[in-house]
């Protein structure tokens, strides 16, 4: 697609689902048909937050996705370090020079060395800009097999604007989209009950407008909290909104 046909059609997309689609497929047009996005709300001084609460986004292989993020070997990577300090589009001709004047760390080095397995081997990583000390996203543009960082810093020198652009508003986009991480979805009436809450209703007040007792909303709230992986529902309600499962348009 066109940049503009592109755009208009993203901002009409209403599922994750149908924005990767698109979005994957219009960066293969470009020589980049393996990406790999991630972004978090949790960051802290020292840690990117609970690798299950992050939301991320990949065409990568599963033998890929095992390694890098499964395993852990994306906390080493020498571009997430680069994107948590820089906001903007990054070569990976950076790598390069950091090898040879030998700047990187043995643990690194075997994220490198992980990669050159996969043929994860030339790209681009653009780190989006961040209006919270807490949240950072990032998307890793991995070139088609074959290609070389000559050949991907060809293509940015003639569509790196169009490219980066692209890339900002699917991120913008994907930050409006209900997102549920694998095995961590709400139900329906999980949802409803947290809805309730967060309009400040008490259990006695959401068992009425939902015509159930009150030992059965205390269980849909109970497993609500356990779903989402937090202690209090107050803390499930704010889970909830900041991944955009509330108040979600049913298709």
């Amino acid at each position: 697609m066109k940049l503009r046909q592109y755009l208009y059609h993203l901002s009409n997309v209403q599922t994750l689902e149908d924005l990767w689609s698109a979005h994957t497929a219009q960066m293969a047009s470009y020589g980049f048909d393996r990406l790999l996005y991630g972004f978090t709300r949790f960051r802290t001084e020292n840690s990117l937050g609970d690798p299950e609460d992050f939301v991320v986004l990949t065409n990568h292989s599963p033998e890929y996705v095992e390694g890098f993020m499964t395993q852990g070997l994306y906390f080493h990577a020498p571009m997430l370090h680069w994107a948590l300090k820089n906001e903007g589009a990054g070569s990976w001709r950076h790598l390069g020079e950091q090898f040879n004047m030998g700047e990187l760390t043995p643990e690194e080095l075997k994220v490198i060395e992980f990669n050159l397995k996969m043929q994860v081997t030339a790209g681009y990583t653009i780190s989006f800009k961040s209006v919270s000390a807490r949240s950072k996203g990032a998307i890793s543009l991995a070139a088609k097999v074959g290609m070389t960082q000559d050949d991907v810093d060809a293509v940015w020198e003639e569509h790196g604007r169009d490219i980066h652009l692209m890339n900002n508003f699917a991120h913008l986009k994907i930050l409006t989209l209900p997102y549920s991480p694998p095995n961590r979805g709400l139900t329906k009436r999980q949802r409803e009950a947290l809805e309730w809450v967060g309009d400040g209703k008490t259990t006695q007040d959401i068992a009425l407008l939902m015509g159930l007792t009150s030992a059965t909303v205390e269980k849909h709230l109970r497993l609500a909290r356990e779903s989402l992986s937090v202690e209090t529902t107050a803390q499930a309600v704010l889970k909830a909104a900041l991944h955009n499962q509330m108040f979600v348009l049913e298709a």
